[in-house]
């Protein structure tokens, strides 16, 4: 990255990050996919249980092949030849982990996670039940407030998240959002996190990278 822009990325992180410890969550920077990896290894304990949500920016950052490799007890969605049940028994499992894992659609600079989901698996257990919250955000995902959040994920998150999951959505055929009402939409739960109340439960590593979606 440019000097220049690589300098107001990191102030942009800064602020975000201040932002995120004032509303009771810990704030993390990394300058690259291999140190988000690392600073993930650091929150973890072996032997702990740990699920994810569904996550390109995990992925880009070899953090799913890091919970494969052995020391954890991974609830792994992505395993192969899981049925359905199985998986939406994973799913419900997640509750009960030692650590959750997963990306945010955004982050707004007043320090607020901004969250759109399908099935809604992901910002239930961000709310409510794993004993800690780990989230790898990439830089492209800091916005201003709430109302870019919004925009952020009818223009972006969502009709690429369509696109890659084959859904039969307006937006995953035109790259724009229709507010559709069909089964296959995927923007049916939205959940905005504007403070913790377990201080510290949720963990944020900003990424000085574009990750994900």
């Amino acid at each position: 990255m440019n000097e220049a822009l690589n300098a107001v990325t990191r102030q942009r992180m800064e602020r975000t990050a201040e932002a995120l410890r004032r509303n009771n969550m810990e704030a993390y920077l990394a300058d690259d996919r291999a140190g988000a990896a690392a600073l993930v290894k650091s929150l973890l304990q072996e032997g702990d249980t740990v699920s994810v949500g569904g996550s390109v920016s995990l992925d880009e950052c070899g953090i799913l092949e890091l919970l494969r490799g052995g020391g954890y007890r991974f609830l792994d969605r992505y395993a192969p030849g899981l049925t359905r049940e199985q998986q939406e028994e994973l799913f419900r499992q997640s509750f009960f982990a030692d650590a959750y894992l997963c990306s945010s659609n955004a982050v707004t600079e007043n320090g607020e996670l901004y969250n759109v989901d399908g099935n809604s698996n992901r910002v239930a257990a961000m709310t409510f039940g794993p004993k800690s919250v780990i989230l790898v955000v990439g830089a492209n995902k800091i916005v201003r407030d709430l109302e870019e959040a919004g925009r952020r994920v009818r223009e972006i998150a969502a009709p690429a998240n369509c696109k890659r999951l084959g859904c039969a959505t307006p937006c995953a055929a035109t790259g724009q959002c229709a507010d559709c009402k069909g089964d296959g939409r995927i923007c049916c739960t939205t959940v905005i996190h504007q403070k913790q109340r377990v201080k510290g439960r949720i963990k944020v590593i900003l990424v000085a990278e574009p990750l994900g979606y």
